[in-house]
């Protein structure tokens, strides 16, 4: 942290509910209409606790996976943006101990695609996925296993369109982490979240592999806010659930 006085966090907007989550119409109304989210609230806590402030940095890539060349580059401080820990990812970045473990989940258009309740149901569709995102490499595998027809893939701020494209039949299918498609699909007419727990996914925040310094700082503040139910509240307001293992098939979206 430079100065030691600002911790410059990355992160990809919006991505409800880690970050912007108030810009989403009809949804969380209760939400300032400023930056906010999981995300924002926990680094907001982590860096207090280190006694820096956190800056949220706009990443504008189109591939997600460009935040840890920026990471590396020195753009930031550390990454905090719903991220997964993935291998090829580790290869790039620390990873701190994960504050949420979720999964995929998928969405369509059940007017227009009433029987479709699961990536088993995709044969002749197209699903959709965003550049980077770790729906990618699934979607991959489905094509390659003839389980769909054919992969849309979509920039990582164009997550509204993707849900649009559902109801005009551009896409069948899309697939997200499981508290982002939630949330998204609420606010899009039509659009519901049938599958949910596809994978188990470990979500955490992200430093320079040659800052083991921060890396640590980091585990000590986010386990003292564990311990005294800063995070499983924030966890709560932002997700419906103040467990950290949100993975399973019943996960739902935030609560209101």
């Amino acid at each position: 942290m430079p100065g030691g006085e600002v911790l410059r966090v990355g992160a990809a907007f919006p991505d409800p509910p880690f970050n912007s989550a108030g810009s989403i119409p009809g949804s969380l109304r209760s939400c300032p209409p400023e930056d906010s989210g999981l995300d924002i609230d926990l680094m907001t806590a982590i860096a207090e606790q280190l006694g820096a402030e956190a800056r949220f940095v706009r990443y504008e890539g189109r591939d997600f996976n460009g935040i840890f060349d920026a990471l590396d580059s020195g753009d930031f401080d550390c990454v905090a943006s719903g991220t997964t820990i993935t291998g090829s990812r580790a290869l790039k970045a620390a990873f701190c101990d994960p504050y949420l473990i979720s999964g995929q989940a998928l969405a369509v258009d059940t007017g227009r695609l009433p029987d479709v309740r699961s990536i088993d149901d995709l044969d002749g569709l197209t699903i959709g996925v965003q550049q980077g995102n770790t729906s990618q490499p699934i979607a991959n595998r489905l094509l390659a296993d003839g389980k769909v027809a054919r992969i849309r893939v979509y920039d990582y701020g164009g997550i509204r369109g993707a849900l649009r494209d559902l109801s005009t039949g551009r896409c069948d299918a899309f697939m997200k982490l499981g508290p982002v498609l939630s949330l998204l699909a609420s606010a899009a007419p039509g659009v519901a979240v049938v599958q949910r727990g596809i994978t188990t996914e470990k979500i955490a925040i992200a430093v320079p592999t040659s800052d083991t310094a921060l890396l640590g700082r980091i585990n000590v503040a986010q386990a003292t806010l564990e311990e005294d139910g800063t995070l499983p509240a924030i966890r709560e307001r932002w997700t419906g659930s103040p467990l950290v293992d949100q993975s399973g098939p019943q996960a739902g979206g935030p609560s209101g």
